[in-house]
């Protein structure tokens, strides 16, 4: 397990960046490498994220100096979403299938979690966010018809897309429901982003969300195409080149928005204060700088 660390960083002195400033202090190039587990921890809110993907081993989490723990969830919960081949989590000795476009949830206190293929030609890609927590929620696996499925935007202002919400109240309310299990997550909220065909534009107009902090994960995009990512206070904006399967931190104080040169998927991951996804400081787009 590589676990790099990030630090916090003042928007008084981000705006003084160079352009490899910001791509030192924000952006992730190479989420995934195969047979390999990436991780980084940022100080923005403790957020973990990174990219697992087994081949023809087993990934295992484990414990590290940096969390000062005896095992990665003693004092954690995680979610991840699959973008790759069919892959196996196994947590505390239990296995759970973990098809494309699934999520699974895993709570506080889980001792043993692996990752692993089905097919070691064909391997997963787990990317996961991890996140504090107070309490111990069940393990629960989140299928795509599981995940609220909310369409916005349109052609004509390039950002037809369709928000698909996987660690989120509403849908741990219905799986409680289906099961007789309480399910939730202390802070953690999570989902994923595709844009229609055509479009190419997305959270815009934007937003800040003072009381929480996202990092956005890109992907389903060709070689030759990118995304270009905009960050920093509404007055004083920057933007980083995104190429496929890359990530970037997106701190309290930010906007984060992208156009690509052509549509592409995105995975968002919250952490902070609070779980509400409608806890958004929206901004006129005519008042950006």
């Amino acid at each position: 397990m590589k676990l790099e660390v990030r630090y916090s960083n003042h928007f008084d002195d981000v705006k003084h960046y160079t352009t490899q400033q910001l791509r030192d202090h924000f952006l992730v190039e190479k989420v995934f490498t195969p047979g390999e587990m990436k991780l980084v921890y940022s100080h923005n809110d403790r957020i973990i994220f990174g990219g697992i993907c087994p081949t023809t081993e087993a990934l295992k989490l484990e414990g590290s100096k940096e969390l000062a723990a005896e095992y990665f969830l003693q004092r954690r919960e995680l979610g991840t979403i699959n973008i790759g081949g069919d892959g196996i989590v196994t947590v505390d000795g239990k296995d759970y299938e973990v098809k494309n476009s699934e999520a699974i949830y895993v709570g506080m206190g889980a001792k043993e979690i692996s990752f692993s293929a089905k097919d070691p030609k064909n391997p997963p890609k787990f990317y996961m966010n991890s996140a504090t927590a107070h309490r111990n929620y069940p393990t629960v696996l989140i299928q795509y018809d599981d995940a609220n499925h909310k369409p916005l935007g349109s052609l004509e202002d390039c950002n037809k897309r369709t928000i698909n919400q996987y660690i989120h109240d509403e849908v741990f309310a219905r799986l409680s429901e289906r099961d007789g299990v309480e399910y939730g997550s202390c802070q953690l909220a999570m989902g994923m982003t595709k844009l229609d065909p055509g479009s190419n534009w997305n959270t815009m107009p934007c937003h800040t969300h003072e009381r929480r902090m996202e990092v956005y994960l890109y992907f389903d995009m060709d070689d030759d195409n990118v995304v270009f990512h905009m960050m920093g206070r509404p007055d004083e904006t920057r933007h980083l080149v995104m190429k496929n399967e890359s990530a970037v931190i997106s701190p309290s104080w930010s906007i984060h928005s992208g156009v690509g040169t052509k549509a592409y998927t995105f995975i968002w991951g919250m952490v902070g204060e609070n779980k509400d996804y409608d806890d958004q400081d929206w901004l006129k787009t005519g008042d950006l700088k």
